[in-house]
């Protein structure tokens, strides 16, 4: 129960802080587009990220540093495109939240955005693979109920995020919600990307 209760604890507080990943979910949610398969897509993409560090790929990853240059170099690529987009919906439309339903960028391109600022994300490597690898192996045989514990949080935070995030829409029934959400998206995504590329 330690275990569990561990890979829970440390689990949901790397996947606490605002990104990229967590920015796009939110506006998903507000929008009540898509919503369930972009979950779906975060909680699974976690499953495998922290089931590859707790067999033991954080490791290898150690071993090959170009790997992280190559992720991080191309993650900060498409977080200044996401970014620009994000500007470009602010300050372009005027529309309130049932208008923005034409906005509505499909099912294929809001699973290929949320893979991409998933998987491109350096960050996410250090934190699934690497550092919750590197604390599940301290647990020996339970290593895997830590695992369970961390899947756990990523699933009730993501859900949560996701699906409660629909509380938000009287809010954003005003065209100034949106233009600030994604003012602040932008803003998000630039920042991170400059985190990635200077050292």
């Amino acid at each position: 129960m330690t275990a569990i209760l561990s890979g829970f604890a440390l689990g949901i507080s790397l996947i606490l802080a605002i990104g990229a990943q967590n920015a796009f979910v939110l506006r998903q949610g507000v929008r009540g587009e898509h919503v369930g398969v972009v979950v779906a897509v975060c909680v699974i993409s976690d499953a495998i990220l922290i089931i590859a560090g707790v067999a033991g790929f954080g490791a290898l990853t150690e071993a090959m540093p170009v790997f992280e240059t190559l992720l991080r170099w191309g993650g900060a690529a498409f977080l200044l495109a996401y970014g620009a987009w994000a500007f470009w919906r602010a300050f372009s439309s005027m529309d309130a939240l049932d208008a923005g339903k034409d906005r509505d960028q499909g099912r294929r391109a809001a699973i290929a955005t949320v893979l991409a600022l998933t998987w491109l994300n350096p960050h996410v490597y250090l934190d699934t693979v690497v550092l919750l690898g590197s604390v599940a192996a301290q647990f020996g045989e339970d290593r895997w109920l830590f695992a369970l514990g961390a899947v756990t949080a990523s699933t009730l935070f993501f859900g949560s995020l996701g699906f409660g995030a629909r509380l938000l829409q009287p809010v954003f029934a005003r065209p100034g919600a949106w233009r600030v959400l994604d003012a602040g998206v932008g803003l998000l995504m630039w920042t991170l990307a400059v985190y990635l590329i200077v050292p």
